[in-house]
């Protein structure tokens, strides 16, 4: 099966957000931009700041995801926070749990096992209204072996510590732990995803060793486009996700 691409566009939202009242960068335009030029879904990350994605963008974005098909609406977030009530609204056909806390600038860390039991009810409640559910998680045998019994449909694997080493002598042995993690996961019958600081220069080898179900790509990609433009900047990585 290909790794697919859902482009996070948190960082569209984030720069229209910086003017009061601003409507520019069209989050939904080039949301479809992107869609047309062949990524196969739409990952959004809503905060209870709405520092980037407000609550009001998600309708929106699930309807313009509908009139393509093939496409994926992803909402990922912490759901102690905002987030059931849009999964309800909006029924995503993923939605990916995430343990950050208000204060973070962005995810740092996958669940533990202890929380991902504490949001098993949590997990239930979602897959009601979403077509899976997954959980942010490290490549960690334990933490997937408790995705597991809580209920999750597919891990994503925090791949920041992949990023980090990517020009380091260790870099060989952390791209194994995330294969045997991800292969580990589809042994008990769980799906893999991936993300976290992947981009042009490291994803393709992460596919090829990790073969991950999915990645989601944000800040790098939306960067990217600033120099390749958006059209081409999703070609550059959807041809970096093909194996």
């Amino acid at each position: 099966m290909p790794t697919l691409l859902s482009v996070n566009v948190n960082r569209i939202a984030l720069l229209r957000n910086s003017r009061d009242h601003g409507w520019t960068p069209d989050l939904v335009a080039l949301s479809r931009v992107i869609l047309e030029a062949g990524a196969h879904g739409i990952t959004i990350h809503p905060r209870p700041d709405e520092r980037h994605i407000r609550a009001n963008d998600v309708a929106p974005l699930a309807a313009l995801v509908r009139q393509f098909p093939t496409a994926e609406f992803n909402i990922e977030g912490n759901p102690e926070h905002n987030l059931l009530p849009l999964i309800a609204a909006s029924r995503p056909q993923q939605a990916t749990f995430v343990p950050d806390s208000t204060t973070q600038k962005t995810s740092d860390h996958g669940y533990s096992v202890a929380h991902l039991h504490a949001i098993k009810p949590l997990i239930a409640e979602a897959k009601q209204h979403a077509d899976r559910v997954s959980v942010f998680v490290d490549a960690d045998i334990a933490s997937i072996t408790a995705a597991k019994d809580c209920g999750a449909d597919r891990i994503e694997l925090y791949t920041e510590p992949y990023a980090e080493a990517a020009n380091r002598a260790d870099a060989a042995v952390v791209l194994k732990q995330f294969a045997n993690a991800a292969l580990f996961a589809r042994s008990i019958g769980l799906g893999v995803n991936a993300g976290h600081d992947l981009n042009l220069d490291n994803l393709p080898a992460f596919v090829r060793h990790v073969a991950p179900d999915e990645v989601s790509i944000g800040h790098a990609l939306i960067a990217d486009a600033l120099h390749f433009g958006m059209t081409e900047t999703v070609r550059r990585y959807l041809a970096a996700v093909a194996r």
